[in-house]
């Protein structure tokens, strides 16, 4: 029976830069040899992808309730763990994702208010132990993000999805509960300060995934 794989998440607020560095963190570990899963939430299979568009819809005809959208996380996820993560690191992939339920204590938590306990009851129902090995928490200031965020949006003419049209005070909540969570669990959650250059963000990461990778060997 193969080792089981490392699973590695990478987590922040809208404009950080999540998408860019999980392919530098993908590709560095290929390049060890090793398979890896590239995946994402709410997301990474079909059905947890239909569930995302449900989430990410920015009509208001009908507001989605925020019980509705923390059940919708779980159900996105309960389905991603079953038909790709958890098979994945069975086989011995290594499995990074860009985001977890780091982001439903961040969004769902910090953000929409609900309570800690609730959440923390369906992450124990989901995902019955599973944790990341290692979480990249990429941080900055939310109006930097934001201004980075707007570029990218204009750049690519993509209009804002539902979450992305929050308030300033709901992405410092965001960011409160992200930076609280590192504070918790600091042998799991890395920090990683995004605001400078890409280079510079960069090598810090690989710098951190490196000596992890380096432990776990």
């Amino acid at each position: 029976m193969s080792q089981r794989g490392r699973f590695i998440t990478l987590e922040g607020g809208e404009g950080v830069g999540k998408s860019t560095n999980l392919a530098l963190v993908a590709d560095w570990i290929e390049a060890q040899g090793i398979e890896v899963v590239r995946t994402r939430e709410p997301g990474g299979t079909a059905r947890a992808e239909a569930i995302r568009g449900l989430l990410l819809d920015a009509d208001v005809t009908e507001p989605l309730e925020d019980d509705a959208e923390l059940l919708l996380v779980f159900a996105a996820r309960a389905q991603h763990l079953a038909s790709k993560i958890r098979p994945a690191l069975a086989r011995g992939a290594w499995v990074v994702c860009d985001r977890f339920t780091d982001a439903t204590f961040a969004y769902q938590g910090g953000g929409r208010g609900i309570p800690a306990a609730r959440i923390s009851a369906l992450e124990a129902f989901v995902q019955q132990g599973l944790q990341p090995d290692l979480t990249l928490l990429l941080d900055m200031p939310m109006q930097a993000a934001q201004r980075r965020l707007q570029g990218r949006l204009d750049r690519d003419g993509e209009q804002r999805d539902r979450f992305e049209r929050e308030h300033g005070e709901f992405f410092e909540a965001v960011r409160r509960a992200y930076l609280e969570r590192a504070a918790a669990a600091p042998d799991r959650i890395a920090v990683i300060d995004a605001s400078d250059d890409l280079a510079t963000v960069q090598h810090r990461l690989l710098a951190h995934l490196q000596a992890q990778v380096a432990a776990w060997r």
